[in-house]
């Protein structure tokens, strides 16, 4: 897999993660970074991603990686 750069105007950060929005919901989805990039998402770097809210009105739902020893040990990802 080839390293992606943030979406971002002017930076040129490894991407971690992936912005899409369902505009019909009003919803923005952060999640880990897509396979593969789609047309209409974002794909953002780690400062990007942490720094993102969501236009006004809307709802931001942020998903994390948990992996599989800590899911199955109770450990919830950090804010």
């Amino acid at each position: 897999m080839s390293v992606r750069a943030c979406s971002r105007i002017s930076c040129n950060d490894e991407a971690v993660a992936t912005l899409t929005f369902s505009y019909a919901d009003s919803i923005a989805v952060l999640g880990p970074l897509a396979g593969t990039h789609e047309p209409h998402t974002y794909d953002l770097c780690e400062r990007h991603a942490r720094l993102t809210t969501p236009p006004q009105g809307w709802q931001l739902i942020r998903h994390r990686i948990v992996s599989i020893a800590d899911a199955q040990r109770g450990v919830q990802p950090s804010p």
